[in-house]
């Protein structure tokens, strides 16, 4: 974040390029060690001209584009929520995810047609900006910020469930802690060193899967019909519409792929069309694992073992062998979603101390060893430490609902951009595009958002209420500039 003049263009995305470029790099593990190393007092122009000397090639076309953001959803998340959702919908997994799907897929088109118009943005924060302007904008970051700050602590979380499932002599919150005390320690030494693990990760994703299909095609339950998943006699929309709800956090991440446009060939034809793929692809994934659970293991695990009630179904399909899998590549790919989402929260949380937004002396330095935000990094840490006492599904909720929020104001921010600003090209075509589709997208998004548990709605409210607060103090009631978030 960084406190600049407001533009008197409410679509201004100045610095959102590096911005996009600088997240990239956190995201895979590296944005200690490039972004980071900057002196913290560069002014402006110095840090611009050094972007100017830095920027990367345009070599990324549409598959690379593609497998980024299947690489950035994580495809084992689909286990990560099995257990919860299966529990929510009474076993309509696979129907959950079709709702989902549907509803995120007009999502993306928004996405995908913002991505256009702000070629060198790319998040819901410079989305909103452009329709609705800073504070809008601003509102928008500070919902996508609580997501940036949870993520860590759902990994540590899930990954004390598993192993704690795997070993119940030890308790859960030993290796959530144990997680959250390693992704630190390298947070804080340099990340550098481990910027190849998203090539394990990925690796190991792959391997579990084709093993897991394998046992999988030859444990069909007979006595299942092939559309059980979707529908049965006791088919009840309400509960799957709650699930779908929850399911949005298997799809955080299909908008990182507008983060690369700064690195993508022809970025205004290239990633549009990426962002669409993605999410298709990863949402029919999605719904075929969730009915390949449901063939070969159709029993709901409820109560306390729903959280880990994934572990339960493959150990009935493959035994230890697949269990033993399952946990090397789960935990391993949890570690790294850990490690990439503490670097980048706390790159954020370390530019809006360097800025005076939050406190400077806590946020706003750099280890003079390291060179990395060690206040920031702490921070999160502490935060993430509640992972030893916190609920899967109230996290996953929490987090579900900061996708959401951002989800439905960039549906709205497509339909203010084109239509209501703008006079010309309201042609059929365009009122298809710029208005039924997002309109569509901003329904459906408000359906599963307000299908969120009571506690879950009440605490991302008072988040946003609290980021309204914070806004009018920080700008002594808009007299002020209001801060500029380059969140992406």
């Amino acid at each position: 974040m960084s406190h600049t003049p407001p533009e008197s263009d409410p679509g201004a995305t100045s610095g959102a390029a590096n911005a996009a470029r600088s997240s990239s790099a956190a995201r895979t593990g590296s944005a200690a060690g490039q972004h980071l190393g900057a002196p913290p007092h560069s002014s402006r122009a110095e840090r611009r001209d050094e972007r100017q000397h830095t920027s990367l090639k345009r070599t990324l076309g549409i598959p690379t584009l593609v497998v980024f953001g299947l690489a950035y959803l994580v495809p084992m998340t689909v286990f990560t929520t099995y257990g919860i959702v299966n529990e929510t919908t009474n076993g309509y997994l696979a129907a959950a995810y079709v709702i989902t799907l549907i509803a995120v897929l007009f999502t993306a088109l928004s996405y995908a047609t913002m991505s256009r118009e702000v070629a060198s943005a790319g998040s819901a924060y410079a989305y909103a900006r452009a329709g609705f302007g800073s504070r809008i904008g601003f509102l928008t970051g500070w919902a996508v910020l609580m997501d940036y700050v949870l993520l860590p602590m759902l990994n540590y979380l899930l990954i004390g469930v598993y192993l704690h499932e795997q070993f119940p002599a030890v308790p859960g919150w030993v290796f959530a802690m144990a997680g959250l005390v390693l992704v630190t320690a390298l947070n804080i030494v340099g990340i550098s060193a481990v910027k190849g693990a998203n090539v394990v990760i990925v690796a190991l994703q792959v391997v579990f899967f084709v093993v897991f299909f394998f046992f999988a095609a030859r444990s069909f339950d007979p006595s299942v019909s092939l559309l059980d998943p979707f529908f049965r006699g006791d088919f009840a929309l309400g509960p799957v519409v709650a699930g779908s709800a929850v399911l949005c956090l298997s799809f955080l991440g299909f908008d990182a792929i507008s983060t690369m446009a700064e690195e993508a060939k022809d970025p205004q034809r290239t990633v549009p069309r990426a962002i669409i793929l993605t999410t298709v692809l990863a949402g029919v994934f999605f719904v075929m694992v969730a009915w390949v659970c449901y063939m070969v293991f159709p029993q709901v695990i409820t109560g306390d073992g729903a959280d880990s009630a994934a572990l339960t179904m493959l150990a009935h399909v493959g035994g230890n062998l697949l269990t033993a899998l399952f946990l090397a590549a789960y935990v391993t790919g949890a570690m790294g979603s850990a490690l990439a989402s503490q670097a980048s929260v706390s790159r954020i949380l370390f530019s809006m101390g360097r800025d005076g937004v939050i406190p400077k002396r806590v946020f706003g330095f750099l280890s003079r060893r390291f060179r990395t935000p060690v206040g920031a990094i702490l921070v999160v840490a502490v935060i993430s430490v509640s992972a030893a006492f916190a609920d899967v599904d109230f996290v996953a909720s929490i987090v579900s609902f900061g996708a959401l929020t951002a989800f439905t104001v960039v549906n709205l921010a497509v339909i203010m951009v084109f239509l209501v600003r703008r006079s010309p090209g309201r042609g059929a075509p365009s009122l298809l595009r710029h208005g039924l589709f997002p309109a569509i997208g901003f329904g459906f998004t408000v359906w599963l958002w307000t299908s969120l548990t009571g506690i879950t709605l009440l605490v991302g409210l008072a988040w946003i209420a609290i980021g309204l607060l914070y806004l009018l103090w920080f700008t002594r009631g808009f007299r002020r500039p209001v801060p500029s978030m380059e969140i992406d």
